[in-house]
């Protein structure tokens, strides 16, 4: 894999603000919740394509809808960062659900069930 040039950098850096900003002011559909934000972009070092990877604060049943959502409003968005950005190309938004804050939250309830564990057994041994 390639190292992003400086220039590559700052444009994920200015897009990643401008997205953020966008979904959490300006896009109003109702499957996208209110509770989204972007965690990471990565522009394509020839500016064609643009990854984006969103949190979302919702079932799972409902992160399709909402994948849907930000698909449709793809065009909206394409058109603000051309407004903000003076790209030679303004790259067309492919839209990812970042699930690593669940993860986390996952590993720490497992985490503090087995500490639980252990106190209890530690507890009934003493006794």
């Amino acid at each position: 894999m390639r190292k992003n040039s400086i220039k590559n950098t700052r444009i994920n850096a200015e897009v990643l603000k401008i997205l953020a900003e966008v979904i959490r002011s300006e896009i109003k559909d109702p499957r996208i919740p209110m509770m989204t934000s972007v965690v990471d972009v990565e522009v394509a070092p020839d500016l064609k394509t643009c990854k984006v990877w969103v949190s979302l604060l919702c079932d799972e049943s409902e992160e399709k809808a909402a994948l849907i959502g930000l698909k449709s409003a793809e065009g909206y968005m394409r058109k603000q960062l051309a407004r903000e950005l003076n790209l030679r190309n303004t790259p067309e938004l492919r839209f990812f659900v970042d699930k690593t804050i669940a993860y986390g939250n996952h590993m720490s309830q497992l985490i503090d069930e087995v500490n639980k564990n252990n106190h209890n057994d530690e507890t009934e041994d003493e006794a």
